[in-house]
């Protein structure tokens, strides 16, 4: 694992609008190991090579003093003791100056691989505290005439320092690693807000929310129903997209979110149904008003007799129920005319147009 070059720590307000803030100038580094033979290792490695180390066998923990521009180099030699498990076991603070750790500063404490991949995320930190976000948007059109336009999804993309567009994927592998998503899903969610106004979108504009990333709907969605009310939209306007829904563990919590989103009067779509039971098995718990087919159920639905049935059942079963279609990953017309001929309401995908911004307006007639 690469050591950081620098370090973090959270400002103490709430964690979804929070952002780590660099580590400056001298302090201690606080060690605590999972168990004793961690830190008997640790000690027996690192006396040598930090001899400043102080460690402190009744309590498992080593503090080390580090100068400005040291602790990077403080980290790599640990983790380099370490194994992955004792990494994820092994609990870090660092504070400034030559004070103990102090009740207050409990919230700050956090398992060392976190710690470390905090430390490799300066870049997303930045992009986040300089607003570099932006939004690619990808319409959804009906599926009998393409070009009638009735949503537009919204994408997030990050921009680099030298204006290059940075993966989602990317931001979201970093994000989960360093325990930024909560911050990076704040972020997302309001830059689609934002930038749909600023292109003059007036059909729906589908936004992702990821369920891990909300701790209390009431408290962490008042920025987002915030920044709706202040861009001068309405809830007709916006569709609240469920994405990782095959991961939801607490359904519960994900009811709340719903809850909250429908009793302030928006929509909701539930994603990638069809990609695991968890999805599927949602559907009567939350009574989405919308389901999105996985893309990989419709990747060459029309030449896959396993795809097509599957994809048959849950186009009829949403009929059943009332709830509206999206195929998504339309790439081939013959993709379009199977999920048409069976009912779909609408599609979405690259053969209609791709993510952009400003986005494509006027989408071409596809007879399929």
């Amino acid at each position: 694992m690469t050591a950081p070059t620098s370090g973090f720590h959270s400002r103490s307000c709430a964690r979804c609008e929070a952002l780590p803030e660099q580590i400056q100038g001298p302090g201690r580094l606080f060690l605590w190991f999972p168990i004793g033979h961690s830190f008997g290792k640790v000690t027996a490695g690192i006396s040598a090579l930090l001899p400043r180390a102080e460690p402190r066998a009744e309590s498992r923990c080593m503090v080390v003093p580090t100068d400005s521009g040291e602790l990077g180099h403080v980290l790599h030699q640990v983790a380099g003791l370490l194994t992955s498990e004792e990494l994820r076991g092994t609990r870090v603070l660092f504070k400034e100056g030559v004070a103990e750790p102090e009740f207050a500063d409990f919230p700050k404490v956090s398992p060392l691989d976190q710690f470390l991949f905090l430390g490799e995320a300066g870049w997303l930190v930045e992009m986040l505290a300089e607003q570099r976000l932006v939004s690619h948007f990808q319409p959804i059109v009906h599926a009998r005439d393409t070009r009638n336009v009735f949503a537009f999804e919204a994408l997030m993309r990050g921009v680099d320092r030298e204006g290059k567009l940075v993966s989602p994927l990317r931001i979201m592998e970093m994000a989960r690693k360093a325990e930024l998503l909560y911050q990076v899903d704040l972020a997302a969610r309001t830059t689609a807000i934002r930038e749909s106004v600023k292109h003059g979108l007036h059909s729906p504009i589908f936004i992702n929310f990821t369920p891990t990333a909300i701790y209390d709907p009431s408290f962490c969605l008042r920025t987002t129903v915030q920044a709706v009310r202040e861009a001068g939209l309405t809830p007709a306007d916006v569709v609240f997209e469920v994405i990782e829904s095959d991961q939801v563990a607490d359904v519960k919590h994900l009811l709340n979110i719903i809850t909250y989103y429908r009793e302030r009067g928006f929509r909701v779509a539930l994603d990638d149904l069809g990609s695991g039971y968890s999805s599927l098995n949602l559907i009567h718990q939350l009574k989405p008003d919308i389901v999105k087919l996985d893309m990989e159920l419709i990747r060459n639905v029309h030449l896959d007799t396993y795809k097509a049935a599957i994809t048959e059942k849950l186009l009829q079963l949403a009929q059943q129920i009332g709830v509206q279609t999206i195929a998504e990953g339309i790439e081939t017309v013959e993709e379009l005319r199977w999920v048409r001929e069976r009912g779909v309401d609408f599609v979405q995908g690259y053969l209609i147009a791709k993510p952009a911004a400003p986005p494509v307006r006027e989408p071409p007639a596809l007879a399929a």
